[in-house]
């Protein structure tokens, strides 16, 4: 059982919250100062935050306990049981000697203390009964190991999909975390081009003033302000709804939460071959597939084990009267309907369901389910597999991508320097600032965007092999 919400919401929200930058803005956003009250948080705080409070992984608890205790159920059968019984019955009355003990496994009334009939009478008497009796187990062929065996192992499954969810949340966590941090990124970025852009047009304006330039200098860079006004508050945005992805990925009360820095120690990767082997170990997929196998084989050894033996002793104490006539002929006042004649009893019980056609069809259809669950694991470690070699090639891709787009920027600021020394000395247009502007605008997003895909990659990876600090 994989956590439904996280993993995939999340994602698919952060890859809107970052397209935001470049499609949709946010209608009314007009400053990018966060309010006053907004609580910031380390990747290690809010990590911890949600593992203390997010519900996903609170009911995931719950269900864990629950399983726990569901597993206690069948050893309390060796406890001794307890119960009262009341009962008004119209019957027939033919005695024999036979005392028997009721039992569930033969439903066998007791006739008793009439007269022996030759020939039976078909009128029914009534009769009226108290008793308390008690059971105690005394030996049950492992029948009850069986059942807790099948409980236990239902219960190991609930512990896999906690950590299934547990790896869940942390990733969604990390993801939510790198998101607003990117967000806040390519606000600044927005913020300098616009600043830039808007220096731009007043030294355009200057120089228009003063002749040296054409009135479409200006136009152009009012423009190109304009245009990077609107990247600016989409970037703002960006940062809000990126900011509330964060605050109900740690189950947090507020609407927004913020990410604080915290230094960037990433550890080195792993071998290749080993993140593949631990990821079939210790993936919780795998765990849950193969806990499945082993609670249905052990859920078919409990059912057959329902048809063993059972040996346990009773005892009980009853008042009880009839209206039939006795074998020494005599009559009880209140003609069975004042239970006023005390008896008591006590035994050792052997039952035995020698062949019940329900528990052998169960039976072979939980042996049948085995099989198809055993099918399912090597499906999972392929999954496992293929997923972990996937998130390990898309850290690699993304590191190295990071260089490129490193160098990308450092040529983009530089040919930026340069379109503005030839803007201001007269040899450039603003059509030619404008481009070099965009281009390093461009530039300096796709590197934001870089170092969160590069990011969120390790985070992936660290989810692929069910790494947990």
């Amino acid at each position: 059982m994989r956590n439904s919400f996280l993993p995939t919401g999340v994602a698919c929200v952060l890859a809107l919250t970052l397209v935001l930058v470049t499609s949709v803005g946010r209608a009314g956003a007009s400053t990018g100062e966060a309010p006053a009250a907004l609580r910031s948080l380390t990747l290690r705080v809010a990590v911890a935050y949600a593992l203390a409070h997010q519900p996903e992984l609170l009911a995931a608890r719950d269900r864990l306990l629950a399983a726990r205790d569901q597993a206690e159920v069948p050893s309390a059968q060796w406890l001794p049981s307890f119960g009262l019984l009341g009962e008004f019955v119209e019957s027939t009355t033919n005695n024999s000697t036979a005392t028997p003990i009721a039992d569930r496994a033969v439903d066998l009334p007791r006739i008793g203390g009439t007269t022996v009939q030759t020939d039976p009478a078909w009128r029914p008497e009534p009769t009226t009964l108290l008793a308390v009796g008690g059971r105690q187990e005394l030996f049950d062929f492992g029948r009850i190991a069986a059942q807790s065996a099948a409980a236990r192992a239902l219960a190991a499954i609930e512990v896999s999909n906690l950590r299934q969810t547990r790896l869940d949340v942390r990733l969604a966590v990390a993801s939510a975390y790198y998101a607003v941090r990117a967000a806040r990124a390519l606000l600044d970025v927005a913020n300098q081009a616009e600043s830039r852009a808007a220096v731009h047009r007043d030294y355009a304006q200057a120089a228009v003033q003063s002749g040296l330039r054409s009135p479409i200098e200006v136009t152009r860079a009012d423009a190109d302000v304009t245009r990077f006004e609107v990247a600016r508050i989409r970037a703002q945005g960006s940062l809000v709804v990126s900011r509330g992805v964060f605050s109900a990925a740690i189950g947090y009360s507020d609407p927004e939460v913020d990410a604080a820095d915290e230094p960037n120690d990433d550890p080195p990767l792993p071998p290749l071959i080993d993140a593949e082997a631990r990821a079939v170990e210790l993936d919780p997929a795998v765990q849950v597939a193969v806990g499945q196998v082993r609670a249905e084989r052990a859920l078919s050894e409990s059912i057959g084990a329902a048809s063993r033996p059972n040996l346990y002793v009773t005892a009980e104490a009853s008042l009880r009267a009839g209206a039939a006539a006795s074998s020494n002929a005599v009559v009880p006042d209140g003609r069975g309907l004042e239970p006023d004649v005390p008896n008591y009893s006590a035994g050792v019980v052997l039952s035995w369901q020698l062949f019940d056609a329900t528990v052998a069809a169960r039976e072979r259809a939980a042996h049948t389910l085995e099989r198809a669950f055993a099918s399912g694991v090597e499906v999972a470690r392929q999954r496992a597999f293929s997923r972990t070699r996937q998130a390990y090639q898309n850290v690699e891709i993304a590191s190295a991508a990071l260089v490129a787009l490193g160098r990308a920027v450092d040529a983009a600021r530089a040919n930026h320097e340069q379109a503005e020394a030839r803007f201001r000395a007269g040899l450039g247009t603003s059509t030619e600032l404008a481009d070099a502007e965009t281009l390093r605008l461009n530039a300096e997003e796709e590197q934001v965007l870089g170092r969160f895909q590069a990011a969120t990659a390790r985070a992936e990876l660290s989810h692929a092999i069910a790494e947990e600090p």
